[in-house]
């Protein structure tokens, strides 16, 4: 049998590539959603419904985090590792054998498997198996890498993460282009069990802890988190059914605390946020999510419309700043070996402030290598802050529950997007009908008689409207940036447990 306990970065290979993957499914949907659509004969206007396949995957992806994180506490990283790969290829085939069947529907059974309810079930069972890699990968790391050595390793996952999401609708768009849609998910299972068997291989069984399995508890987090990413999916629409999920959300958090309290084994224990570092790092994460997501809306927005760009040219603008993020982890990882976490958190959240607040004088007129630079460094800055935040949590939390901080202050960074989407689908919102408020809008049946000096003149008035409303997205990412540099000051760089 191979031994590969004494090289921790070989160790360490598989772990990322399957961190990569994982990433890389949750955004690989993005340009393949239309050919899904065609295929599955979804016009235009279910298009709320088709949204589900990507809004069912960061629901089921996010909601297991902090559970399988504690998992793998009780039960060992290498089971609580293989059943969520197992999981996330039985998910993969699903979605996979979408429209396998055209020939025989006969059968009620195929007819469902030809349907985009069965593909947004098999992405939900998906992302729950991609989920719950997440925070064991990071649990794995922990255990192979002592406390001052994790750095480096942490940056590299956080890298590969990135990278993941960065090339997923690159990669979904070549596999398309080439082959089909459905390629894309059935190439995940060689791949997914290679690294299975190497992760398997060349890691070691770590000590597990005595505990019985909170399933209350574990079903009252999923239905909070659950919840709560549908009801800020639905907040722009203020009705029943948000404030439904939003109430339902509050009373699973609050069953679940009083349970906890009197729970000789709750699943996240209520105390382990008395932790000033966790409670502090998990605070940052959800405005690092909240500031970052903005952003990464807002850029290809702007691109395909008051900058006159196409599809392909806002995915290219926002790669430039999710290159820096992966490159940014690395460097982040390094970094936080040899100075203190809070002596690079602060820069990076300053250099992530001035870099939005540069975005929010971009004009029509906005060239390279202004934009470059602008995306460039805001990139550079998220991604220095990963490893720093990701250790801050976890070198301050006991050692039997490194699994469980590793899923919640991943969890922590999703839902702050989560939130971040929401709050800008409302202020957004109320602030172009604001801004529209002054403008005479021109009846259809009148464009056509518009001279070409009046058209321009209303052209000119939306896309300084645009321009007005994209400017205040960056300025809103550049202060959540700020006031996320106050809880990063509580974060202790040394053990305390």
């Amino acid at each position: 049998m191979l031994n590969f306990t004494n090289k921790p970065y070989v160790q360490l290979i598989p772990i990322l590539i399957g961190l990569f993957f994982a990433s890389d499914d949750q955004t690989v949907v993005v340009t393949i959603l239309p050919k899904i659509m065609l295929d599955l004969r979804i016009g235009i206007g279910e298009l709320e419904k088709a949204a589900w396949t990507i809004t069912g995957y960061l629901i089921g992806y996010v909601a297991v985090m902090p559970i399988m994180g504690r998992f793998s506490d009780i039960f060992g990283r290498k089971k609580i590792y293989a059943l969520a790969m197992t999981i996330f290829i039985v998910g993969s085939v699903g979605t996979a054998l979408t429209g396998s069947f055209d020939n025989y529907n006969d059968n009620l059974l195929i007819e469902r498997i030809n349907t985009i309810e069965w593909v947004i079930a098999t992405r939900i069972l998906q992302a729950i198996g991609a989920g719950a890699l997440l925070p064991v990968s990071i649990a794995i790391i922990s255990d192979i890498f002592s406390a001052s050595k994790r750095g480096i390793p942490i940056g590299l996952a956080g890298g590969a993460a990135e990278a993941g999401a960065v090339i997923g609708p690159l990669y979904g768009g070549l596999i398309t282009e080439f082959l089909s849609w459905q390629w894309v998910f059935w190439l995940n299972v060689p791949i997914s069990l290679i690294v299975l068997a190497l992760v398997l291989i060349s890691t070691r069984s770590t000590s597990t802890i005595k505990s019985k399995i909170d399933y209350k508890g574990s079903l009252l987090i999923i239905i909070f988190i659950s919840s709560l990413i549908i009801g800020f999916s639905e907040i722009s629409n203020l009705n029943l059914f948000m404030a439904t999920f939003m109430i339902i959300s509050g009373l699973a958090i609050t069953m679940y605390y009083l349970i906890s309290k009197n729970s000789s084994h709750p699943v996240i224990p209520i105390n382990i946020f008395k932790n000033t570092s966790l409670s502090a790092a998990s605070i940052v994460n959800v405005f690092y999510g909240s500031s970052l997501i903005i952003i990464m809306v807002t850029v290809p927005l702007m691109t395909n419309t008051v900058l006159m760009g196409t599809y392909l040219d806002g995915g290219l603008m926002l790669s430039r700043m999710t290159l820096m993020i992966a490159i940014g982890a690395v460097l982040g990882g390094i970094l936080s070996r040899r100075y203190k976490l809070s002596y690079i958190m602060v820069p990076s959240l300053l250099l992530c402030s001035i870099s939005a607040w540069l975005m929010s004088t971009w004009t029509q007129d906005i060239s390279d290598p202004f934009m470059s630079i602008h995306l460039g460094l805001a990139g550079l800055g998220f991604g220095l802050l990963i490893a720093p935040i990701t250790l801050g949590a976890i070198n301050n939390a006991p050692k039997t529950l490194e699994g469980t901080v590793s899923g919640l202050i991943i969890a922590s960074r999703f839902l702050g997007m989560a939130l971040g989407i929401a709050a800008l689908s409302v202020w957004g919102a109320g602030k172009f009908q604001n801004l529209i408020s002054g403008i005479s809008i021109p009846e259809s049946n009148l464009i056509q008689g518009m001279t070409i000096v009046q058209m321009n003149e209303y052209e000119n008035l939306l896309v300084e409207v645009g321009l007005s409303l994209f400017s205040n997205f960056y300025i809103a990412s550049s202060i959540i940036c700020l006031i996320a540099i106050i809880p990063c000051l509580f974060i202790k760089d040394s053990k305390s447990n």
